[in-house]
């Protein structure tokens, strides 16, 4: 049997099975017809947020974030570079700690910018305070090296 991931369409939550061999870059949702991945992380809901942390086979990457905050919008651009470099073999997802403040709540969110690394539906690691596109990717890197850069 061929080896794929699920990946979860950040437009439609639709769940997608994607063979190892293909190119993931030009991939699209079955359901909805977006491409699965576009460098851009999508801001998430709470119900997408649990659609992707425990449908996706993929690491995903979480910013918790806030619209007043300085350090996240100046983190913004950087975290967008990073999921250019880090799709297709990870999710990059923002959270809006105001809008969800249960899900925050249930992640114990005391800081922000936060970014959580999830995998297999548990939390992996976490980090606090703006980072540079680099450092976002070597952090991730760092702490799940197995998975394909």
């Amino acid at each position: 049997m061929a080896q794929h991931n699920l990946v979860v369409c950040s437009k439609c939550g639709g769940v997608n099975r994607l063979p190892s061999a293909r190119n993931a870059l030009e991939a699209k949702c079955g359901k909805c017809g977006a491409m699965l991945f576009s460098g851009h992380p999508q801001d998430v809901d709470a119900e997408a947020f649990d659609h992707q942390i425990t449908r996706s086979s993929l690491p995903v990457v979480v910013d918790i974030w806030a619209p007043w905050c300085g350090p996240c919008k100046m983190m913004a651009p950087a975290y967008e570079a990073a999921a250019n470099e880090l799709e297709p073999h990870f999710r990059l997802i923002k959270l809006n700690s105001d809008n969800e403040q249960a899900v925050a709540g249930r992640l114990g969110i005391r800081g922000i910018p936060t970014m959580i690394l999830f995998h297999g539906g548990r939390e992996i690691a976490r980090t606090s305070g703006a980072m540079t596109s680099g450092q976002i990717v070597r952090w991730v890197r760092d702490r799940l090296p197995t998975v394909a850069a």
